[in-house]
């Protein structure tokens, strides 16, 4: 069975409760008003600010339900694993055959944004590849061309 757990810095975790704070209070009150005063000047039909109100209150209900599930599912931390396993959390180098080498945290796209490494998903066809594996190990993964790809495990941080 395939764990699906999504985890977190707590660093991530705070910055999108903070985002939800925002957007189920005072965003959503501004998108109202909004929609209150465009309803005001009448004819609904031919009122590109009430239209325009409304697009911007779905967008933002979506997102409120997106972080609300997204949040209830996280976990904050990394999941025990012995040192030199690739892991959620950990920074993975691989190197490829021509001794190009890649970095990246391996976790979830919420880390993007304060991660000074790329981001790959656990999900993705070289993180899946990757998760439990240790240094020295050869591990191929499926490129979007169909190709397979061998690369080894250089360092897991």
């Amino acid at each position: 069975m395939t764990d699906h757990t999504t985890w977190l810095t707590q660093d991530a975790f705070d910055r999108l409760k903070a985002e939800l704070d925002e957007r189920s209070g005072p965003q959503r009150a501004e998108i109202t008003k909004r929609i209150e005063l465009a309803r005001q000047e009448g004819d609904l039909s031919e009122n590109a600010g009430y239209h325009a109100a409304r697009e911007a209150q779905g967008m933002n209900e979506a997102r409120i339900r997106h972080l609300t599930h997204f949040l209830e599912q996280a976990q904050i931390g990394a999941p025990e694993v012995e040192d030199g396993v690739a892991a959620v959390g950990r920074v993975v180098t691989v190197e490829f055959d021509d001794g190009e080498r890649e970095v990246f945290l391996l976790g979830s796209r919420e880390e993007v944004a304060h991660s000074r490494h790329e981001v790959l998903s656990p999900s993705s066809p070289l993180g899946a590849a990757v998760i439990g594996r240790r240094i020295g190990d050869d591990v191929s993964y499926a490129l979007a061309n169909g190709r397979s790809i061998t690369v080894t495990i250089a360092d897991v941080q």
